[in-house]
């Protein structure tokens, strides 16, 4: 019973660290607002816990998106359509970058926290080549289409976090327009390849 009683806690400690760290972003006016100290005491845990239990600010962050990201994941890898394996691969494509969109609209502060970590590129992020990899696979499902590599990335920026901040928040944008938006875009792409 003792070895059980620390990974008991330390479970514990991570789930309220991701809850402190998920309401403190959601508040924020901007994602820099948020330091290790704040989500440290707001989930009632020492600092040396949270650096241990995620390294630093941006493993923090990520494993925070992760949890968030788990349920889209999960539909992704073998969920109905729209989003699962079974969809028409010209179907899924809008599919999975609305879920990207939706996504990142739900996540605002969290998504351009994430994105703005300083942790490099964001290309070289292991979400983004997991989105980029998944996309270009279903394009390269569909016949027409060339350079599908490069339409990944192109797609995919449509949905990055300081977009999606700059056209929500800044402009205002309502999300269903953006998401319409996102879907006539998507169509011309892949109408554009289809046809040359």
């Amino acid at each position: 019973m003792p070895e059980r009683k620390p990974r008991e806690d330390a479970a514990r400690n991570r789930e309220a660290v991701l809850a402190a760290a998920d309401g403190l972003f959601a508040r924020s006016d901007g994602p820099e607002d948020v330091t290790m100290a704040d989500v440290a005491a707001a989930a009632g845990v020492g600092k040396g816990t949270l650096f241990r239990a995620f390294g630093d600010r941006a493993g923090l962050l990520r494993a925070l998106y992760e949890a968030r990201l788990e349920p889209i994941r999960e539909a992704v890898e073998s969920g109905p359509p729209p989003l699962g394996p079974a969809t028409p691969p010209r179907e899924r494509v809008p599919a999975l970058l609305d879920a990207v969109l939706c996504f990142k609209l739900d996540n605002r502060r969290l998504s351009l926290a994430l994105e703005e970590s300083g942790s490099g590129s964001p290309y070289q992020a292991e979400h983004y080549a997991r989105w980029h990899g998944l996309l270009r696979a279903v394009l390269d499902q569909i016949p027409g289409p060339t350079d599908n590599d490069f339409t990944a990335h192109v797609l995919l920026a449509a949905v990055r976090a300081d977009l999606v901040e700059h056209l929500a928040g800044r402009e205002g944008v309502p999300h269903e327009r953006m998401r319409a938006q996102l879907a006539n875009l998507t169509e011309r792409f892949l109408g554009a390849g289809l046809s040359a």
